[in-house]
C-alpha cells in the first residue's frame, strides 16, 4: 500500500467537484449537458420524500438497468439531507426485476440524522412492490492524518485508446465477420448508452478464449456536468459503476453461454472528490465465482492517480455449456 504522498500525486481537493486530473480537456461553451443529469437522474418530486423517476436506456434484456435504479435512489436520498454533507457509502439489494414500461417511485425514510453521519433508506417501488432497497450514508467533512491508498494501475491514457463504438466499427470492417456477430455488433452500436467507454484490455469477443477475470476501462459520462455539488457526481458514478461490471466474472468461462445473469446487490464507497464527466479508470476484478453466483470488485481512479471510489457487487450467473467441439 502507498499513500498519495508516496506516489507523488496530489492530495484530494475540496468537496466541490472540480476539474481534477491533469490533462483533462476543458469543457467547451457549446458542450451538451449530460443526459444523465437532464433526464436519467432527474427525479420528479411528488410529495415530501417521495419521487418519481423515468427511464432512458434499457438493455437488450428488456429489464431496467440496475445502475439507473441505484443512481436514482441515491438522488432521492441526497434530496433528503442538508447541502453540507456528502455521500460516503451506499448499499443496495435488487429484490425484483424492474419493468421498463412504467415509472419507478422512490420513497425515502430519514432513518438517522446525526452530527457527523446521517442515514437515508430508499425503496424503489413498481406495481406496489419494492424492486430495490437502498441504504445511503452521508458524512460531514472530517479531515484526518490517517490516510493511504493503493497505487493506480499503469495503463495507456484514454487519448491513446479507441472508444467502444470505434472498436465495434473496426470489427465490422472485417469482410470475414460472421453474420451473427455482425448483427450483434450492430445492435450494440444502435444502443444510446449515456456513458463513454474506452477499454484498456478489450476481451476477445470472437474466439472466446478464457481470460483472467479482470478488466480495465476508462469511463465518463457523455456530455458536460461541470462543477457542482459532489453528491450529483456520486449519483452519476453510481450509474456508471454497474455497466459491464458483473461480466468480469465470465472472462475465465468463455466456453459457456449465459442463460441468465442479474445483479443481486451493489455497494459503493466514495473516497475523494471527482468529476464524473472526466475520464476515470475503472479497475474491475472477480475474486470468486461459484454456486451460480459471481462476485466482482471495482475501483474508480481519477486520472491523476487518486482513488475516487470503490464498489462491490454479487450477481446470479446461470450458464449453458457449449456442445463439445462447437464453434460460436
Amino acid at each position: 500500500m502507498a499513500s498519495p504522498a508516496d506516489t507523488g500525486r496530489p492530495e484530494a481537493p475540496e468537496r466541490k467537484a472540480k476539474g481534477e486530473g491533469g490533462g483533462e480537456e476543458a469543457p467547451q461553451e457549446g458542450d451538451l449537458r449530460s443526459v444523465l443529469v437532464t433526464s436519467v437522474l432527474s427525479l420528479e418530486q411528488l410529495d415530501l420524500d417521495l419521487f418519481r423517476g423515468r427511464h432512458y436506456w434499457v438493455p437488450v434484456t428488456q429489464r431496467l438497468f440496475g445502475g439507473q435504479i441505484v443512481g436514482q435512489a441515491l438522488v432521492a436520498a441526497a434530496k433528503a439531507v442538508s447541502e453540507d454533507v456528502q455521500v460516503h457509502s451506499l448499499h443496495c439489494y435488487f429484490v425484483r426485476a424492474g419493468d421498463p414500461t412504467v415509472p419507478v417511485l422512490y420513497q425515502v425514510e430519514r432513518t438517522r440524522t446525526g452530527k457527523s453521519f446521517s442515514v437515508r433508506s430508499v425503496k424503489a417501488i413498481q406495481h406496489g412492490k419494492p424492486i430495490l432497497i437502498c441504504q445511503a450514508s452521508f458524512q460531514q467533512d472530517q479531515p484526518s492524518p490517517v490516510k493511504h491508498q493503493f497505487h493506480m494501475p499503469d495503463v495507456p491514457l484514454p487519448e491513446e485508446l479507441l472508444t467502444q463504438e470505434e472498436l465495434i466499427q473496426k470489427y465490422l470492417q472485417d469482410p470475414n465477420l460472421l453474420d451473427r456477430y455482425r448483427q450483434g455488433l450492430n445492435k450494440m452500436l444502435a444502443q444510446e448508452v449515456p456513458i463513454e467507454i474506452k477499454p484498456v484490455n478489450p476481451p476477445d469477443v470472437f474466439h472466446r478464449r478464457p481470460q483472467e477475470p479482470k478488466q480495465l476501462l476508462w469511463v465518463r459520462a457523455r456530455g458536460h456536468i461541470g462543477e457542482c455539488d459532489m453528491k450529483l457526481h456520486c449519483c452519476v458514478a453510481a450509474y456508471i459503476s454497474d455497466y459491464a461490471f458483473l461480466q468480469t466474472a465470465l472472462f475465465p468461462h468463455q466456453h459457456y453461454r449465459v442463460s441468465f445473469m442479474v445483479s443481486l446487490d451493489h455497494s459503493m464507497w466514495f473516497h475523494a472528490p471527482f468529476r464524473a464527466d472526466h475520464w476515470m479508470l475503472y479497475e474491475c476484478e472477480s475474486p470468486w465465482a461459484g454456486g451460480s453466483r459471481g462476485l466482482v470488485h471495482g475501483r474508480l481512479w481519477r486520472r491523476d492517480g487518486v482513488l475516487a471510489a470503490s464498489c462491490a457487487q454479487e450477481g446470479v450467473i446461470r450458464v449453458k455449456e457449449q456442445p463439445s467441439g462447437s464453434k460460436l
